[in-house]
């Protein structure tokens, strides 16, 4: 029996930015429930939630305090259950957002084993003595500096893959993970869709010999996490791997093996950096490395026996429509192609807040705009080493986690109706232009074409079953496709650059599905593809 999460849409939202209910400039739980129509509206089928656990807010939520505890910006236990509930009402799973690589130096765990090398939650965490007055080894932290902190009170070090105020768990101790598993199925039986695990890859780390991904216990790890908790379940699990290749996506994803549903790989989300460098330093956009990144993954992956995400944009990432569109002339047409080109592919797809109608990169002039922790980190780190003001400013404009975190732009009132108060964090000036309200009385809008994507999945089995084949033979700024399934064929086309591109092909055209320009041409068997230009059609 196929599993329900591979003709699903996952729609992402991101509390703090989706929709506030009470003026204090902060999304919440009471928020979300009120916009439960508009996302039954676009069709999807499962809410990936991130974090609304107790917390001090140091890396936004991704630092939990108490795993079992709503924080109060947010609402109540009693606002989630309601929330689980009138989501179910919809036929929309909730799947959490839950980090059990590290927890908030905050949480009770954490208090208790900094207290004395003698507690019982001493081994929760890793703990070093320095070495020669200095750190354990080199291993350095995703937001800068030293992955160790030193820690007076009991003369050790600790680890922290992220912040200071993240130590990371010590999953080689049983009573943690059993603490884990314990915290996980608290969830389950309040009736969650599943869980999306933050940074998964890093449970299984081996600080002592600097191994950070894809240590040697973690599937052995993941194995027993399926046993004790979500995999007697009908639950969908994901898995943010940012190290993943396919050969390591199909461990993780093959039924057979008991793991997860399905993992995050960043292959294609690295492309415009350098390579062998941080994703800061920025490189040209080329349209033919990402055609070999999404070909890959499609031919590598045995989808029989595994499977795989899809998806632009998250929380963590820039918008898709500024990084490699272009977000003024051809705004709409190239939000429309990112998604025909992405949502025809094999694979669950994931839509990220705002990226259903077309929502756009903000950028800013000065640090002091800046509310993202590891962008601000960065800024420091580069301004001692010599950078200029300008060039980092550059960077975090393209790259800065800030984009995707501007509040949801719902309607033409003050702050985009995301808040009667002043936001938490600034709204695009271009809401006026670009928010739920004109894009769901605009027949071609880019919410127009979400609806129709998700429809022809939930309609279609070739876009979930079908085989993949690419077109070899196009030019490098565009991609081609086959999805077949059976007698039934479809040709996906998208036009990755904003030039005229030529296209030709042998299939014949018996009908257009999906296209994102106004008029079709006569002939797209032999078609000059206007900028941006991307359409699905059945062929014969």
């Amino acid at each position: 029996m196929q599993p329900w999460w591979q003709s699903a849409v996952i729609y992402q939202i991101y509390p703090k930015s989706f929709q506030d209910s009470n003026g204090d400039g902060v999304g919440d739980i009471p928020g979300i429930i009120s916009r439960l129509d508009y996302l039954q509206q676009l069709g999807i089928d499962a809410i990936w939630l991130s974090p609304v656990y107790q917390s001090p807010g140091e890396d936004n939520g991704y630092d939990i305090a108490n795993y079992e505890a709503i924080d109060p910006q947010f609402g109540t236990m009693a606002d989630m259950d309601q929330f689980i509930s009138e989501a179910r009402k919809r036929h929309i799973r909730i799947v959490m957002d839950l980090v059990v690589n590290h927890t908030s130096d905050q949480h009770e765990w954490f208090l208790s084993s900094r207290s004395s090398r003698d507690s019982p939650y001493r081994d929760f965490y890793i703990w070093r003595d320095p070495v020669d007055g200095h750190e354990p080894n080199q291993l350095t932290s995703t937001f800068s500096g030293s992955a160790w902190q030193f820690d007076k009170k009991t003369g050790q070090y600790y680890l922290h893959f992220f912040g200071p105020g993240q130590p990371d768990l010590n999953w080689s101790n049983p009573q943690v993970r059993n603490a884990i598993y314990q915290m996980m199925n608290f969830w389950i039986d309040k009736g969650i869709g599943g869980f999306r695990m933050d940074v998964i890859d890093l449970i299984g780390k081996d600080p002592d010999l600097e191994i950070r991904e894809n240590g040697p216990s973690l599937h052995q790890y993941l194995k027993e996490m399926h046993g004790k908790t979500f995999g007697p379940h009908d639950l969908m699990t994901v898995g943010e791997t940012w190290g993943a290749t396919p050969k390591i996506a199909q461990q993780y994803s093959d039924p057979r093996r008991e793991e997860l549903s399905m993992v995050f790989q960043f292959e294609a989300m690295q492309i415009d950096q350098q390579p062998g460098k941080e994703k800061w330093d920025l490189r040209k956009f080329r349209p033919v490395e990402l055609k070999q990144v999404l070909t890959k993954w499609q031919e590598q992956l045995d989808y029989a026996h595994g499977w795989n995400s899809l998806f632009w944009n998250n929380h963590d990432l820039p918008r898709i429509v500024s990084r490699w569109g272009d977000d003024q002339k051809y705004r709409v047409r190239s939000a429309k192609m990112f998604a025909i080109l992405l949502h025809l592919l094999r694979g669950t797809p994931y839509i990220y807040q705002g990226e259903e109608i077309g929502m756009t990169n903000y950028p800013i002039s000065s640090i002091d705009e800046v509310n993202d922790v590891e962008s601000v980190n960065m800024y420091r780190e580069r301004i001692a080493s010599g950078y200029s003001k300008a060039e980092i400013i550059q960077s975090i404009n393209v790259k800065g986690r800030d984009n995707a975190r501007t509040p949801m732009q719902w309607n033409e009132s003050a702050y985009a109706g995301f808040s009667a108060g002043k936001p938490w964090l600034h709204v695009n000036n271009n809401f006026h232009a670009i928010n739920v309200a004109a894009a769901r009385a605009d027949s071609n809008s880019v919410f127009s074409t979400y609806q129709q994507l998700i429809r022809l999945r939930h309609n279609n089995p070739i876009v979930v079953k079908g085989s993949f084949d690419l077109i070899n033979h196009t030019v490098p700024e565009v991609m081609a496709y086959h999805r077949v399934l059976g007698d039934e064929r479809w040709l996906v086309v998208a036009n990755l650059s904003g030039h005229k591109q030529f296209f030709k092909t042998e299939d014949q055209i018996k009908k257009v599905l999906l296209n994102n320009i106004d008029t079709i041409p006569d002939d797209l068997q032999n078609a000059e593809l206007a900028p941006y230009q991307a359409f699905a059609a059945i062929i014969v």
